[in-house]
């Protein structure tokens, strides 16, 4: 199936905070659960803080130190309604911790869903927006992700949005979602959702507090949320949950790649935390997987446990070139694809996703890359001509280039394309300028 356009939906303004940096730029930092799920404390946090610190991901950028799920008091509220740290994971509470976090110079993040329960059964935010708010505002919290369960039934949508990779792998934008009932009408107006309103509701008791929190919505892709998320959150999840596995990191690429019309300053189509480290992906997978979730300019969440991080891996989260290239002042679009490569332009495939991208570095240099989806290692020709921020180059100019993943110079190529052999599920990745010839 093709789909050139397919989710170029309407772009609503960006929310800006009263605090220009916050939500600006993609979110650099750390999430606790796709290393630990529930089983969080804060000894653990604390490590994980340590870890940022004395690994060099701190001076490499990363500053969001996030607790997800489970760190409340399951039992409930308290007499005036709000949410409790459970006392045995948390004895200093989370204003404690937050103090021993910013101490570290770096931030603390915090979760909640926009509904009756958490996604682990922990009391969660809806109907206390406001308390709420005003409590990780007073505990001292620089960050909410705010997820999509325990919705109650008349919080439901009457008619719901098709996340193109539901159910068999394919997309379904006109009305035809395997297994889906009471699906929206065509041009449907996703911003009157109940959808849309839960998570307006947060926003805006968010900007009531004198704190600024960066406000990240994990709505899962559903309600339309890439035509409303940019005017209501800094960043929103464009997809379900990730997992270390080859097929949900080409699955999220794919679909992601359809959406990236929506991103810029102070808005990110999240493609959702990042695996390496985590059993389940090779190296090379962990590669791609971070390559391509910095140059869509997706928040980079670590997800593992960053006591048992190799160095090798420590080593791919903070390359300089991607980092430099999601974290740019000047350009806030991210990288796009040009070619498709094994499949026509414009094709959703889950399996082969769009093979060659490039996006533009603020001082004028260029990232371009090259995936090898295929099981063997492929010959990637990166042909300059087709590449769209080096069209209309005059023939009087050449390429300078550099690898970035090795930091080597490949010098200056007077040649009209650049072979590259990429081994099974890596990724070339290349910083190029223009060099004109006297």
């Amino acid at each position: 199936m093709r789909f050139l356009g397919l989710f170029a939906l309407p772009l609503a303004s960006a929310l800006v905070s009263p605090v220009d940096s916050v939500g600006r730029l993609p979110a650099l930092g750390w999430n606790s659960w796709n290393a630990f799920g529930c089983d969080i404390n804060e000894t653990r946090i604390l490590d994980a803080a340590h870890q940022m610190v004395s690994r060099g991901l701190l001076a490499a950028g990363y500053q969001f130190v996030n607790l997800d799920d489970c760190w409340s008091d399951k039992r409930g509220r308290d007499a005036a309604g709000k949410l409790v740290p459970d006392p045995t994971k948390f004895p200093n509470g989370i204003a404690g911790l937050a103090d021993k976090v910013h101490a570290l110079g770096l931030q603390l993040g915090i979760y909640s869903s926009a509904g009756t329960t958490t996604c682990a059964g922990y009391p969660a935010s809806l109907g206390y927006e406001a308390v709420d708010a005003q409590t990780w505002a007073d505990w001292g919290v620089d960050y909410l992700k705010y997820d999509n369960c325990g919705v109650p039934r008349n919080w439901t949508d009457v008619c719901q949005g098709c996340v193109p990779d539901a159910s068999d792998g394919k997309s379904h934008p006109n009305g035809t979602c395997p297994g889906t009932t009471n699906l929206c009408p065509t041009g449907y107006n996703y911003s009157s959702s109940h959808t849309a309103e839960r998570y307006r509701h947060m926003r805006d008791a968010l900007l009531a507090q004198k704190r600024p929190i960066l406000y990240s919505l994990c709505d899962w892709g559903a309600a339309g949320v890439q035509s409303w998320g940019n005017a209501t959150g800094h960043s929103w999840r464009a997809t379900p949950d990730i997992r270390p596995r080859w097929s949900k990191v080409v699955g999220i690429l794919n679909q992601n790649s359809f959406y990236l019309d929506n991103t810029d300053f102070w808005g990110h189509s999240d493609a959702d935390m990042l695996e390496v480290g985590n059993k389940g992906l090779s190296l090379a997978e962990a590669r791609t997987h971070f390559a391509f979730w910095a140059a869509m300019k997706s928040p980079l969440l670590i997800g593992t446990d960053l006591t048992t991080l190799t160095d090798v891996n420590r080593d791919i989260l903070t390359n300089k070139w991607l980092l430099q290239f999601n974290q740019d002042l000047v350009v806030g679009a991210p990288a796009k694809p040009y070619k498709w490569g094994t499949n026509p332009d414009g094709m959703f495939n889950e399996t082969y996703p769009a093979e060659y991208w490039s996006g533009r570095f603020g001082d004028g240099r260029v990232l371009v890359l090259a995936l090898n989806p295929y099981a063997t290692t492929k010959t990637k020709i990166i042909t300059w001509s087709e590449v769209p921020e080096l069209k209309g180059s005059s023939s009087s100019t050449s390429i300078k280039v550099t690898d970035a993943w090795t930091g080597k110079d490949l010098g200056t190529i007077q040649d009209s394309s650049l072979s590259a052999n990429v081994s099974s599920h890596d990724t070339a990745v290349f910083v190029v300028q223009t060099v004109v010839n006297h």
